[in-house]
């Protein structure tokens, strides 16, 4: 936070300590579950509902205005990727990650490609590798922006919402320029990445960098200091460290109750251990420390993205493997082994050897991971997949608890769930 006076941060905690969740949170859990309240009320939010951000339905037990119990209610989608992919080569299934989270479409297709590698037992050339760091923060820095503009929104504040569009758009250019799409981009290959990226756009993602920490400063004066920001944030949707622990929470929702936990560190894959950057954490576990750790990590992947532009080597990005990973056209065009091994990988598909496999990245929502199992062929016989936006939203309960109705908009954004992660 923009924070400079001792006096805001005391003001900012008097507001904290004195919230009715406080109390509430100390009581009893069985008492919010007990049918024997007398003048409670059903209520239905979503899934037609502005600021559940998605098809999100959460019913609320009320006493007053005031949320006694809150049950989410997923599903609503019907998407069912996990069935499809079994219908499907792995290389087929790549696309279909676009449309998880498709706030950060990049980032889910480095995950899918690097848990089909993990199964095929390759590893993709060094340029490549950067190049997935490196487009896998940039979908980090638009999805962090998405959620402190959204939620700024869903308190009223439209302005920032406008500004961190803007800086959306910004990206969105670059990745067009990169892979040819916008939005659902099937950038990330088996074995690498569609295409190399051209020093014309690394030019420009230096620009865009050098740029946006002074317009990101900007957004924060806007709001930071803002007494009904604050009062509507601070203190609200509690969710302790042992808690977010016991449910299953990661992302911005595990760090924000004070849990140092990042995969890209705990667990480094790409070239994260290349790299110096911090793990954002804040301990008072309510909304306004989880919207601070989305900007605190935007700095942070700014931090990464000008590490990798400055180290990004130089080499092919895509490996030459033909039994497992699709020959570059120029050789399907001339030598009939190429020829004839993108034939069987694309009717075929390439098989990984029998067994289970498990990769996870930290995505910009917390641990996205993809469960394989192989049954010697060349499509999935099972793929399951775990989203941070499906298990965080397992907290909601926790969270709303002593609230109010209205600080019920506020926690959901705090989560920043996609429901189409949630609903695979």
């Amino acid at each position: 936070m923009n924070v400079t006076s001792k006096s805001q941060i005391e003001e900012i905690n008097r507001i904290r300590n004195h919230k009715l969740y406080k109390e509430l949170m100390s009581q009893d859990v069985s008492l919010y579950m007990n049918d024997a309240l007398e003048n409670d009320l059903i209520l239905n939010m979503g899934p037609q509902h502005p600021a559940t951000h998605g098809v999100l339905r959460v019913v609320l037990r009320l006493d007053g205005e005031t949320i006694i119990n809150a049950v989410p209610e997923l599903g609503y989608l019907h998407r069912g990727y996990e069935k499809l992919a079994e219908n499907a080569t792995y290389h087929e299934f790549i696309p279909h990650t676009d449309r998880l989270d498709y706030i950060s479409p990049m980032s889910n297709n480095v995950a899918i490609a690097l848990a089909i590698e993990n199964a095929l037992g390759i590893e993709a050339p060094p340029r490549a590798q950067w190049i997935r760091t490196l487009v896998a923060e940039m979908a980090r820095i638009s999805s962090h922006l998405m959620a402190i503009g959204s939620t700024c929104l869903d308190l009223g504040a439209m302005t920032v919402f406008l500004w961190t569009f803007i800086e959306r758009e910004k990206l969105y250019d670059l990745f067009q320029e990169i892979c040819g799409a916008r939005f659902t981009t099937s950038y990330s290959r088996i074995g690498g990445v569609a295409n190399d990226i051209p020093d014309n756009v690394i030019n420009g993602i230096r620009k865009w960098l050098d740029e946006f920490p002074a317009l990101l400063k900007k957004a924060e004066a806007l709001v930071d200091r803002n007494r009904i920001f604050i009062d509507r944030m601070a203190g609200v949707g509690y969710l302790s460290k042992e808690r977010a622990i016991a449910l299953g929470a990661s992302g911005p929702t595990l760090r924000g109750s004070g849990v140092p936990r990042d995969l890209r560190k705990d667990n480094p894959y790409l070239v994260y251990e290349q790299i110096d950057f911090n793990i954002i954490t804040l301990n008072d576990g309510d909304t306004l420390a989880r919207y601070m750790v989305r900007v605190k990590e935007m700095y942070e992947s700014a931090k990464i993205l000008h590490q990798i532009l400055d180290k990004l080597p130089q080499g092919e990005v895509k490996l030459n493997q033909p039994k497992k990973v699709l020959p570059n056209k120029s050789e399907i065009y001339t030598k009939m082994e190429e020829l004839i091994h993108d034939f069987m990988l694309i009717n075929y598909g390439a098989a990984p050897e029998k067994g289970e496999t498990y990769t996870a990245i930290e995505s910009p929502k917390g641990e996205l991971g993809f469960f394989i199992v192989s049954d010697g062929t060349g499509q999935p016989w099972k793929l399951k997949i775990h989203s941070p936006s499906a298990t965080n939203l397992q907290t909601l309960s926790e969270m709303a608890r002593g609230s109010m109705i209205a600080d019920m908009v506020v926690i959901i954004g705090s989560v920043d769930p996609i429901m189409g992660e949630a609903d695979k």
